[in-house]
């Protein structure tokens, strides 16, 4: 009989079940079928329950500032028993247009020019009221948009651009500073497009894009994330495509320097 043990060896016994390595992979895709599943839901449902706390924050935050102007015995709780949401926002509309019918009859119009006129011989507050109703009617009317149309502006420097709105075309001496026509651009912040800046840019300098405002608009919000397709034929594609530099959409080689206005 032998002093020296056999050796160990490799192979296992028979009907032995298989350890760790043929189970930790169906772990690992549990937990990644579980995290899919969570951003999923979050992709989803984030965007509604977001648009539905805003709206009911809107709706109570108007609920809160116009019924307690209303006479008690008026309000919804004293004749239903119970609040109903939404009536301050109805109220709101209401006087609006209620408002809108007024002074666009000659009566209203009439007592809208007294009040102007009035405002008008006050110092400050002329000033803060002619710049909110230029605004108001630049955004709302239905003559012309706001925002016309979604450009692409070479700023701040050669190389770099940046996505703009055009909001009008320049008068007064802005234009007549240039031989060419000059367009008005806003050139919005990310994500607050409610900030940015105004720039005065030749329209021959401007690449215009096939992009409706609210693709526009939701490119600088998502901060390029959510980015629209290209709906343009390959034709145009390659006819229209501009290099980081020298691809100048006016045409002007690279010798050519820009003109600057006289004065």
């Amino acid at each position: 009989m032998s002093d020296k043990s056999d050796p160990p060896s490799d192979k296992k016994p028979e009907g032995q079940w298989p350890r760790g390595p043929l189970i930790q992979p169906a772990k690992k895709t549990l937990l990644r079928r579980l995290r899919n599943y969570l951003v999923t839901g979050i992709i989803v449902t984030a965007p509604i329950g977001i648009t539905l706390w805003l709206i009911w924050a809107f709706v109570s935050f108007v609920d809160q500032k116009i019924l307690p102007l209303l006479p008690e015995k008026y309000r919804p709780e004293e004749i239903l028993q119970f609040s109903v949401p939404g009536i301050g926002v109805l109220i709101v509309l209401v006087f609006l247009i209620l408002a809108g019918m007024f002074t666009s009859g000659f009566v209203g119009r009439f007592y809208l020019r007294i009040g102007e006129r009035l405002l008008d011989r006050m110092p400050v507050v002329r000033h803060v009221y002619g710049a909110l109703k230029q605004v108001f009617e630049a955004v709302l009317s239905q003559k012309e948009r706001a925002f016309r149309e979604v450009v692409l502006v070479e700023y701040p420097r050669r190389g770099i651009w940046v996505l703009g709105f055009v909001t009008s075309t320049s008068k007064g001496e802005i234009q007549n500073r240039f031989d060419e026509t000059v367009a008005n651009v806003f050139v919005p912040t990310t994500p607050n497009p409610t900030s940015g800046f105004l720039l005065f840019v030749p329209r021959g300098d401007l690449i215009h894009l096939d992009l409706t405002i609210e693709e526009g608009a939701k490119l600088v919000i998502s901060g390029g994330i959510v980015t629209p397709p290209d709906r343009r034929s390959s034709e145009r594609q390659t006819a229209e495509s501009v290099t980081a530099y020298g691809g100048d959409p006016a045409g002007r080689s690279e010798e050519e320097e820009p003109k600057l206005p006289a004065g």
